[in-house]
């Protein structure tokens, strides 16, 4: 019998604003444990909470970027439980009134992943387990969160991941979050299933908790689809539980049983007002939005002419967007400087964290100036690009290398010249092309190019001495 996966992820994403959900408390990442922290963090009797503004808006923009439906009636509820990463004994959330809902992603097929809802939250602190000892650091308690849910959408690992990197993507691009995985401003659980294929009803379902790789994410569902299918055919029952997966066996292990929303004792927080949202707050913050990551590439591809591979490189980091739409102001062909960013650029970057961050010397300014330079003929490509590495170890303009000598034209008789000195000087690479090796022309090639510094078109150098030779 062949089984289909069904899963659906609820994302939480950790907002980027300065100060906790309820509190003053700094949101920095890091620092000494609960240091971050003050008597509202930790649930001391006699506080009370006081919603931040800002996490409203934030909740707002995602709602509104992942085509939802804003209410305009929100409040917070008491989601109860007893575990010590949260010292009151229970979260301050949302339950039946959301701030958002009924959003969707569309894939690259065209699928599109429906969301269930977008509501915001705290976040708890963090468990760490030494030696059967539970060490507690409260940082992160009441940090704020929007959890983003979808319905049960999602069919393969290879959807997942996509969804998740489009969310990712959009999240960073409204600026709410950082959406850095290893550092937990994004985690996901995955509730997963299977069924027979064709079967309209869903299986017992069972939770992965935390997922914070979309690596590791994808293993984790491929094992535990296959785990689920081997219990049924087995003749075995799925048990509806919250499981871990331990990323050193690529194995999902089972944490405790899956809690219903029964069993968190949901009722209304009595120290929180009803949030009420304006139409004309949503518009307002509606017109805020940049411009779509989906609609930045298509713009890209169709009007700047840039291809599509290229374009999805550009557009999967916001800081190099934004610096090569500086560049490209008043540049003829954008393809100049989305070759500088891909090719020069990138060969000092590292990883992806240097990519995100795009930190180089040289400024969307000076990279311009060179690509007019380029442009209007006064350099050619190979002058271009040495010329770029030295701005990108330096920072210094591009005239600080090129000299008004090296921006001189060449007659086409010099060049008829040098071709033929080449293919006097380069006999065996001659014989070696009339042969058939066709990269032995490059030599000849490289030959002139060394000889005007640059400053030749290599294509029109090529097809000369192809003449000469023929």
């Amino acid at each position: 019998m062949k089984y289909e996966l069904v899963a659906g992820l609820e994302t939480h994403v950790e907002l980027s604003t300065k100060s906790k959900i309820f509190c003053s408390c700094t949101t920095e990442f890091g620092g000494q444990p609960n240091t971050h922290c003050c008597p509202i963090c930790i649930g001391l009797p006699g506080t009370l909470p006081k919603l931040n503004r800002s996490v409203v808006d934030y909740a707002i923009k995602a709602g509104l970027i992942t085509n939802c439906t804003i209410n305009n009636v929100s409040k917070m509820d008491r989601k109860n439980y007893v575990y010590p990463d949260l010292s009151k004994a229970y979260q301050i959330s949302q339950f039946d009134l959301p701030i958002c809902k009924n959003g969707y992603i569309e894939l690259s097929t065209g699928k599109k992943v429906r969301i269930n809802r977008i509501h915001i939250e705290e976040d708890a602190g963090k468990l760490t387990h030494r030696r059967g000892d539970t060490l507690i650091d409260y940082n992160r308690a009441g940090v704020p969160l929007i959890e983003i849910v979808t319905e049960p959408d999602i069919r393969s690992a290879e959807e997942a991941k996509e969804y998740v990197e489009k969310l990712q993507l959009i999240m960073r691009y409204i600026g709410i979050s950082d959406c850095k995985m290893q550092e937990g401003s994004m985690r996901c659980d995955i509730n997963i299933s299977v069924r027979p294929k064709g079967e309209d009803k869903f299986g017992v379902r069972t939770e992965i908790k935390n997922m914070n790789s979309i690596t590791f994410m994808a293993k984790a569902m491929q094992y535990e689809f296959e785990r689920q299918v081997d219990l049924l055919e087995s003749g075995e029952e799925v048990v509806q539980e919250t499981r871990r997966y331990d990323d050193k066996t690529n194995t999902t292990e089972s944490m405790r049983g899956k809690e219903d929303a029964d069993d968190y004792r949901y009722f209304r927080e009595p120290d929180l007002i009803t949030i009420n949202i304006l139409d004309s707050e949503i518009e307002k913050i509606r017109e805020e939005l940049p411009e779509r990551p989906d609609e930045k590439l298509s713009r890209y591809v169709n009007e700047l002419g840039i291809p599509e591979k290229d374009a999805q490189i550009i557009v999967k980091y916001k800081k190099i967007s934004e610096y090569f739409e500086k560049a490209i102001d008043g540049v003829s062909s954008a393809k100049t400087i989305s070759n500088f960013i891909i090719g020069q650029a990138f060969r000092i970057l590292e990883n992806e964290s240097e990519k995100e961050k795009f930190n180089i010397k040289v400024s969307p300014e000076n990279m311009r100036e060179l690509a007019l330079l380029l442009e209007d003929g006064k350099i050619r490509s190979g002058l271009a690009k040495s010329t770029l590495e030295k701005m990108l170890d330096t920072g210094k303009s591009c005239k600080e290398f090129i000299s008004e000598e090296d921006m001189g034209s060449i007659d086409e008789n010099t060049i008829k010249t040098l071709c033929k000195e080449a293919v006097d000087a380069n006999s065996n690479a001659v014989k070696d092309y009339l042969n058939g090796k066709e990269k032995a022309i490059k030599a000849l090639v490289g030959f002139v190019m060394k000889s005007t510094k640059g400053k030749a078109d290599a294509i029109v150098v090529e097809n000369l001495i192809k003449e000469i030779i023929r």
